[in-house]
């Protein structure tokens, strides 16, 4: 499974590029309000960049032709640009994946909460889907079995399309999310951050160092010849 980072902060992106570890960004409209003050195009343009040759999902309006409009737009940005689709009550947005992945512009079908819309998104060709975990839960599913439900259907119909699992509110969802065998997961810094830190584990290695400083206080020369 490989690790996204759900964040529009150079910063953020920048320090945890240094683990070695993301295959690529996330971004979405209420993720770039914490950016207040950038400029959107400057600021997508800059960790594209950065993050090249990873995909950046950037979203657009939720209307089918400004969004067709922007995206092309936005696919000019560079070419690790994913555009994220919306899934619209109407069908709309399936009908701009068709579009968009027909002039070969990859697509992220997002704030998805069931097995259908996830269904759908594969078998329009979406190059990616998004679901929503905990807002799953927060609508009385369980997601770890939408998830899982979702995954069957994409490897039994041989579909393209990768299942992003997002949503993330804390690292025991990472967890849970690990269990469905989905193939990324897209994860907010401040839940990553967390992620390397266990009690135990710092108890050990602090008792690791203290007999180490033991052992070089007492250790033996070597001799000289």
């Amino acid at each position: 499974m490989e690790i996204f980072l759900d964040t529009a902060n150079t910063d953020e992106i920048k320090e945890i590029l240094q683990w070695g570890i993301i295959k690529g960004v996330t971004t979405n409209q209420k993720i770039f309000l914490k950016e207040k003050g950038c400029n959107f195009e400057e600021q997508s343009k800059k960790i594209l960049k950065m993050v090249d040759p990873y995909p950046v999902s950037l979203e657009g309006p939720n209307n089918l032709d400004e969004l067709i409009e922007t995206a092309r737009q936005y696919n000019k940005w560079g070419k690790n640009v994913v555009i994220k689709v919306p899934m619209l009550e109407d069908g709309s947005g399936l009908q701009a994946v068709k579009i968009l992945e027909s002039e070969g512009i990859k697509t992220n079908v997002t704030a998805m909460i069931t097995v259908n819309q996830a269904f759908l998104a594969a078998n329009a060709g979406a190059t990616y889907a998004s679901l929503f975990f905990n807002r799953i839960r927060d609508s009385g599913d369980d997601p770890v079995e939408v998830v899982k439900q979702v995954k069957a259907a994409i490897n039994e119909g041989g579909y393209k399309t990768k299942i992003i699992v997002g949503s993330i509110r804390k690292p025991e969802d990472v967890t849970e999310i690990i269990s469905t065998n989905a193939h990324i997961v897209t994860i907010p810094y401040p839940i990553l951050t967390q992620m390397p830190y266990h009690e135990t584990t710092v108890k050990t290695l602090n008792e690791f160092e203290k007999a180490w400083d033991e052992f070089k206080a007492a250790e033996k020369p070597i001799l000289q010849v």
